[in-house]
């Protein structure tokens, strides 16, 4: 499958900053399951600076951008096929030891509720089936629902509420997991529509688990499913936070405001837009 992306990310600010510094996780991973075939990353009156792999595999690019500026805009093109691996990251290359996804953050700490739903996996016939009824157990107790969360909802937040959207089903799913001694791993990413034109984000994000004998394995609790050939993997960490397509800071006292806009289409398709 050929899938077209074009993803506008445009910061304004109040009154004009000095000057910002970006760090950026937007190169699709290099994995069996995508090959990118065109791929632009462009910063209105940015300036591009180093570029390196991390541990975890991912591309990392930063851009600067002087002031005085009043907006700035990030725009990602690109064009990538991908296939279907049934979920397993196949081919990617990555020195960080899958014990290190072990380690709780604030936004995936499991509270007793998260650790009353963790007990799903036990009485699974294997650690894969473990895997697949913990993503089960939390798509069923958190309804997907748009705008009842925020950016710092935690997953002891959304599971509380019994409704969030994909970064939370993907970090209460990471909780669970963890909280069953299974590493976990936060991802960021894109999904282009289903033959069905189900509603989802088009910048998504969902969750991978190392499990023995397959190594890490996608699984997308909003959608029930695991990652397929309509799916784009960027980059991946310990939460949402961690795993952020970008960050930056800006110096200066002006407040901030973004607005995002994402499309994904499938060649000669359909297509699927977020703002």
């Amino acid at each position: 499958m050929r899938l077209i992306v074009d993803h506008v990310t445009r910061y304004v600010y109040d009154q004009p900053v000095r000057g910002v510094v970006q760090s950026h996780r937007l190169t699709p991973s290099a994995c069996e399951s995508q090959t990118v075939l065109d791929w632009s990353v462009t910063v209105s009156d940015g300036i591009a600076g180093g570029g390196f792999r991390d541990g975890a595999g991912d591309r990392l690019h930063s851009w600067s951008v002087q002031g005085p500026v009043a907006e700035i805009t990030v725009h990602v093109k690109g064009i990538v096929e991908t296939s279907d691996t049934a979920g397993i990251l196949k081919g990617h290359r990555e020195t960080v030891r899958p014990e290190v996804y072990l380690r709780e953050t604030a936004a995936t700490w499991a509270d007793p509720a998260l650790v009353a739903l963790s007990r799903a996996a036990e009485g699974a016939e294997n650690p894969l089936d473990a895997a697949h009824r913990l993503a089960a157990a939390v798509a069923e107790a958190i309804a997907y629902a748009p705008g009842v969360t925020e950016a710092h909802t935690t997953a002891a937040e959304a599971l509380a509420q019994g409704a969030g959207v994909c970064q939370d089903h993907a970090q209460a799913l990471i909780a669970v997991a963890r909280a069953q001694g299974i590493p976990a791993r936060y991802v960021s990413g894109y999904l282009a529509p289903d033959a069905e034109g189900k509603a989802h984000d088009a910048a998504h994000a969902w969750a991978e688990l190392h499990v023995p004998g397959f190594g890490w394995i996608g699984f997308d609790p909003a959608n029930r499913c695991c990652p397929d050939a309509r799916y784009i993997r960027l980059g991946s960490g310990l939460d949402a936070q961690d795993a952020a397509p970008i960050r930056g800071i800006a110096r200066g006292p002006g407040a901030e405001t973004m607005d995002v806009t994402v499309r994904v289409a499938t060649q000669g398709g359909q297509s699927q837009s977020q703002q």
